[in-house]
């Protein structure tokens, strides 16, 4: 797999990728992660967690623990999410994320377009972020295994929605358990949990 090819955007600058997980899900938690790397970390397999198999992502996230200087996890629950709406969701859980850096950065690089500013630190908001900068990269890594490892501990209390295979995301599968069986605590009620063409079965 081709490296991405910058480790960060200002080698002056002490900067923290920010990427999240779970955002289209209708289950679980949306969890973010903030990652500071060594300006001469390299690895050839970091690329976004989309483009990675499971078993590359989870090498990766003990690499990703050990090498960085810092890193921090952000969790916003699914009862939250229904609260704020998941876009702020996302948000809070990045800002959580950066609360749990133990080195201060002096510069953020979040994936995707947009952002609620952090006190005190600026930031730049990256499309694509994740194929980009080797922090982000390693950012996206590090949020995916933590909401799956979340998810597929919650399939053990709620194993009839098989979160362990779907980890909450909107599958066929995942729909039609909850046809079935209906949703639980887990589930963001904001979100539309059945398809169209289920809910007219409802009528």
């Amino acid at each position: 797999m081709k490296e991405i090819i910058a480790p960060y955007a200002d080698p002056t600058l002490v900067e923290a990728g920010c990427d999240e997980a779970g955002r289209g899900c209708l289950a679980g938690p949306v969890v973010a992660a903030a990652v500071i790397l060594p300006k001469d970390f390299r690895h050839p397999f970091l690329n976004d967690s989309k483009q990675l198999s499971e078993k590359k992502r989870d090498e990766l996230r003990p690499i990703i623990e050990k090498e960085a200087l810092s890193y921090g996890i952000g969790i916003v629950s699914p009862s939250e999410i229904d609260q704020i709406n998941i876009l702020n969701a996302s948000f809070l859980a990045m800002h959580r994320a950066i609360d749990g850096l133990k080195l201060q950065p002096e510069h953020l690089m979040i994936d995707g377009n947009r952002f609620r500013p952090y006190s005190g630190i600026p930031h730049s908001c990256i499309i694509k972020g994740d194929s980009k900068f080797l922090h982000i990269a390693a950012a996206s890594i590090l949020a995916k295994t933590y909401r799956d490892k979340l998810m597929e501990d919650l399939h053990i209390t709620y194993p009839h929605y098989n979160w362990l295979k779907n980890k909450g995301y909107p599958t066929l599968e995942h729909r039609e358990a909850i046809k079935l069986h209906g949703d639980c605590k887990q589930h963001r009620q904001t979100f539309t949990l059945l398809a169209p063409e289920q809910l007219s079965l409802f009528d």
